[in-house]
């Protein structure tokens, strides 16, 4: 599990890093006065500066390191600025910003078998430091790897559109926010064993593979049109009974069934064609 390790200020150690090879060349370059053990004094103190100097560092905010000493994990160090830690440490550097991944358009089958294309928009940060750094090898192919992994998965566990499947739940192309939600809840699963988190994600395009994509517009533009149909049909059956009615109640004109039935086909040819009617003049009677 992850530590929080507090380091000390790395200003009183470079002070004293300085100092100290200041200290060190005056001895040296006083030979004359030190002597023999003013030289090796100096030397050790130079040497012992440039070790106090190894273990200072700067952590920039929302980033972190990684303490570990000949194997073992001391801690993570999040406090930013300038800082020292123990010079055999060996410290790694994490970001703990959030990053967005935009994965590649993936060809896959959906749950009815229709090969589609799909990508995905991922947030994601560093949440754990400790699982990061030694659960996973590298965590940012990890995040790479389980996302198109996670992408694929949800393309294959729904139905691309409520035509390939009426009784379906949940749609990849109508079901919005569920979809994400359904997406954001596998990725941090998936990515939890590397201490990763999952902010957000969102499906960034969605379409039927090249092969097959001419066949579905067609059947799409098909259920349109049938679609329009029926509502015309209604909305003219609705109309001709509305005429006959207001034709028997003000008693303008009395027509048989035969009229009728030849009126009713007449008004449903020129409120369901999709050209203009074309007027024909009768001078004789209704019967010829």
């Amino acid at each position: 599990m992850e530590k929080v390790f507090k380091p000390l200020s790395g200003y009183l150690a470079l002070s004293l890093a300085i100092l100290g090879f200041i200290g060190g060349f005056i001895l040296l370059f006083t030979i004359q006065y030190t002597g023999v053990l003013g030289v090796v004094a100096g030397i050790l103190l130079i040497l012992g500066c440039i070790f106090l100097f190894k273990g200072v560092m700067v952590v920039n905010p929302n980033h972190s390191r990684v303490c570990v000493f000949f194997g073992k994990y001391i801690g993570t160090v999040k406090e930013n600025g300038l800082l020292w830690v123990n010079p055999f440490f060996v410290t790694n550097k994490i970001s703990l910003r959030a990053q967005n991944l935009e994965s590649s358009k993936l060809k896959v089958n959906d749950k009815m078998g229709n090969p589609i294309e799909i990508a995905a928009v991922i947030v994601w940060q560093v949440h754990d430091t400790y699982k990061a750094a030694f659960e996973v090898a590298d965590y940012d192919h990890y995040v790479k790897i389980q996302s198109e992994a996670a992408i694929r998965h949800l393309a294959t566990s729904c139905p691309y559109d409520h035509m390939e499947d009426e009784n379906a739940v949940i749609t990849l192309r109508d079901g919005g926010e569920q979809v994400n939600e359904l997406l954001e809840k596998e990725l941090n699963e998936r990515l939890a064993p590397a201490g990763i988190i999952v902010k957000e994600a969102r499906i960034s395009h969605l379409a039927y593979a090249a092969e097959i994509a001419g066949a579905m517009l067609q059947r799409q533009q098909a259920t349109a049109i049938v679609a329009a149909r029926i509502k015309i049909v209604e909305g003219a059956v609705g109309m001709v009974e509305l005429a006959l009615e207001q034709l028997s109640k003000k008693a303008i004109v009395q027509l048989d069934e035969e009229k009728k039935a030849a009126m009713v086909s007449n008004l449903m040819v020129v409120l369901c064609g999709e050209r203009g009617a074309q007027p024909i003049l009768n001078t004789g009677t209704l019967y010829q």
